[in-house]
């Protein structure tokens, strides 16, 4: 299904009937890296999974963005679908989607789940941070196929080719817009944020460090931080299994 926010066309689905869920991907990511979390809540829940802008099947904008214009591209898919009053579950740069939304006042959450979440600026630059994020999610989506020769061997170009010619040839638009993003800190929104907050993170997350997440929890008032041992920027997907019990937990009221 496509919706229009602004002047560009977005992709997402629904799955199930209930209390609203909105699942929100990471960069460089698309709605199919939530589709776990969501094939779980939709026994209970009426989730939508949306491709981000510039994600995915969703249009890619014509200009560079900022975390402002993310935070107001939820509150405009809310309004176009009228969703009130949702569980947000964030990872990585949609995790800085909802601290920017909901800290600034401009939406209301139930509750609120972030992972491995992207939000306070980091120590390195932005194309570090860039080429952290290309090779990670990279080196999913190539674990999810047959661990055969072919397959072996374009895992190691795609190590090679980090922040290589392949990374400078992406899109002008992405890239600005990532320059703009790590740049900002929404630490000041973190106090701002009332609802119950879940924090899954993963110990050794090289793209957004376990120290993030232990200052996300000590800045959010009503907040736990569940840690994954060995665990990456992904920690939702290695623990897929614990995860879900943990939210389903979380949520059994909300049903």
């Amino acid at each position: 299904m496509q919706v229009r926010i602004n002047e560009w066309n977005i992709n997402y689905e629904i799955l199930g009937e209930g209390n609203p869920v909105i699942l929100l991907h990471g960069w460089l990511a698309n709605l199919e890296t939530m589709r776990p979390i969501a094939n779980n809540l939709c026994q209970n829940f009426k989730v939508y999974l949306v491709d981000i802008v510039g994600f995915g099947k969703s249009d890619m904008p014509e200009h560079p963005l900022n975390t402002d214009d993310f935070g107001d591209f939820l509150k405009n898919f809310m309004d176009a679908l009228d969703i009130k009053n949702p569980i947000l579950i964030g990872h990585s740069n949609g995790g800085r989607t909802i601290i920017n939304a909901v800290g600034r006042g401009i939406i209301t959450a139930n509750k609120i789940i972030l992972i491995d979440s992207a939000g306070i600026k980091p120590k390195r630059n932005f194309i570090y941070y860039g080429k952290v994020y290309f090779y990670k999610f990279g080196k999913f989506i190539l674990n999810l196929l047959p661990n055969i020769k072919p397959i072996k061997k374009f895992k190691e170009n795609l190590r090679n080719k980090v922040g290589s010619a392949d990374y400078r040839a992406s899109s002008n638009v992405l890239k600005e817009t990532l320059k703009n993003i790590v740049n900002e800190d929404l630490t000041e929104l973190l106090p701002k944020i009332s609802v119950p907050t879940l924090i899954f993170w993963g110990t050794l997350d090289t793209a957004t460090p376990i120290s993030d997440g232990r200052k996300m929890e000590k800045l959010i008032p009503n907040s736990g931080l569940i840690e994954y041992s060995g665990s990456s920027h992904f920690s939702y997907l290695e623990n897929i299994n614990n995860f879900n019990v943990v939210v389903n937990e979380f949520l059994k009221d909300d049903k």
